[in-house]
């Protein structure tokens, strides 16, 4: 895919999927286990590919990044049920750190 969207775009996507059946999106405690559960996932990923614990020869292959997007997805559900714009939410983020957090790691030398 070679197409750059925004996240609103991408929320849009979401809801155009989510909006298609009549369950729409699940309410906040199951959409937030099942974004812990994602992360979970994602952690086991992460772990057999950096970490000490690898996986059995019966576990299932998955990569880093379909993992990743799996998590995403249920977060942009979780922002949308709950009539968050993630763009916003991040920049106001990134700001806090600009600001707040600026002088709190130790910065590489400029060149």
């Amino acid at each position: 895919m070679t197409e750059q969207l925004t996240m609103k775009a991408l929320q849009q996507r979401v809801d155009a999927y989510i909006g298609q059946f009549k369950e729409g999106y699940f309410p906040p405690f199951e959409l937030l286990a099942r974004l812990t559960e994602e992360l979970g996932e994602l952690s086991r990923e992460v772990q057999d590919v950096y970490g000490q614990k690898k996986k059995k020869n019966t576990e299932g292959k998955n990569s880093i990044e379909e993992e990743l997007g799996d998590f995403f997805f249920v977060l942009v559900c979780f922002a949308n049920a709950q009539g968050i714009q993630l763009d916003e939410a991040l920049l106001r983020v990134i700001h806090k750190f600009e600001t707040r957090d600026k002088d709190r790691w130790t910065r590489k030398d400029e060149v």
